[in-house]
């Protein structure tokens, strides 16, 4: 597939998937969801991506919100196929993703922008970021999971708040609310990023799954997260990573794990 949107840099074992719009402050359109979908789909196959980091280009957004123009003049089954559509494609995709996926927000990130950071499993901000979801200013919800995993993140009340005043919060907010890890400089911001990414890939590319997998299990309804995670813990007992974690151990070694 020919990448028109994005950009994507392997190296070490780390993917750096770029959101490159600039001229529309990196804003999601249907072609480049449909790009990230397959370009995560491909790192998650690759066995020597063990860690996935997805930053926007230029210094002023990570992904500033949705293309407004594309869905206008939509009718309501056309919004809700567009949701629906576009959380199986991407939002969905990159939370269940069993390779790591670190959101570095290197500014704005609003509404589908928020979103996506969301999904991913953790985010790591530069200080210049803003966040929030402005959906209600066009008589929309969020669409793409905002209001489910905002509320994960944050709680409740912190979430009804910003989505009902439709205000944006500053990156320092955003740590202590919970949406964010770290704060850093911009021009610190991907090495900081790749540092974290660095520490992942020398850990279990099997065990990392799993405990992905857990840890979702507990937002999923229907789901005993308990019961995910006995039995995932059970499976890693089974795997060459346990053998060689365990023998490691013993022999006072670091462990030399395979790829994914």
């Amino acid at each position: 597939m020919i990448m028109e949107n994005i950009l994507i840099e392997k190296s070490n074992q780390i993917a750096v998937v770029t959101i490159n719009r600039p001229t529309k402050l990196n804003a999601l359109n249907k072609a480049t969801i449909e790009e990230l979908h397959h370009a995560f789909g491909s790192l998650e196959k690759d066995p020597e991506v063990k860690a996935i980091i997805i930053t926007g280009s230029g210094e002023k957004a990570f992904v500033a919100g949705a293309d407004i123009s594309e869905f206008a003049h939509f009718s309501a089954e056309q919004g809700r196929t567009l949701a629906a559509k576009g959380q199986e494609l991407l939002f969905d995709f990159v939370q269940n993703l069993s390779t790591p996926v670190i959101a570095a927000i290197n500014g704005f990130a609003l509404g589908g922008g928020l979103e996506l950071a969301m999904s991913c499993h953790f985010r790591i901000a530069s200080s210049n970021a803003k966040m929030g979801l402005p959906e209600v200013t066009l008589g929309l919800i969020p669409g793409y999971g905002g209001t489910q995993r905002l509320a994960q993140l944050v709680g409740k009340g912190r979430a009804m708040e910003m989505i009902m005043t439709a205000s944006m919060i500053d990156a320092t907010t955003a740590q202590n609310y919970g949406l964010v890890n770290h704060v850093v400089t911009q021009e610190e911001l991907l090495d900081f990023t790749k540092g974290i990414a660095i520490k992942i890939t020398a850990n279990s590319s099997v065990a990392i799954a799993k405990a992905i997998q857990a840890v979702n299990a507990n937002y999923t309804n229907g789901v005993n997260g308990y019961e995910v995670e006995i039995n995932n813990f059970g499976a890693c007992f089974g795997t060459e990573d346990f053998k060689e974690g365990t023998t490691a151990f013993l022999e006072k070694r670091k462990a030399i794990f395979p790829g994914k």
